[in-house]
């Protein structure tokens, strides 16, 4: 293999790995989050998509760990009950774009 030829296919695989990364949008990766934490699939993605621009990732974070809470449930969560657990993780900026969100998303 020429270098030149080795270089191509070393450019055309990194390029094909960084186009695998960018299609896990932060998002995709909210409403995911919704669903693990028992949102239903057009509530999350209501909520995901009103929500992402309005919050910093670290915020996105804190937001990810109540994904957790479903575990332990079997049945879908109820938005008050979501809207309760992002209460316990005060922060009012997060409350105020969820609580914002799930109101657009239920009309």
């Amino acid at each position: 293999m020429t270098a030149i030829a080795f270089r191509v296919l070393a450019c055309a695989l990194g390029a094909s790995l960084l186009a695998s990364c960018a299609t896990v949008s932060p998002e995709s990766r909210l409403r995911t989050g919704l669903l693990e934490a028992g949102l239903s699939p057009r509530m999350a993605g209501c909520m995901a998509e009103r929500m992402v621009d309005r919050l910093s990732l670290m915020q996105l974070r804190r937001l990810q760990s109540l994904a957790s809470l479903r575990k332990s449930h079997i049945e879908q969560m109820s938005v008050d009950r979501f809207l309760y657990k992002v209460r316990a993780l005060e922060d009012p900026e997060i409350f105020l774009v969820t609580s914002k969100a799930a109101i657009g998303c239920a009309f």
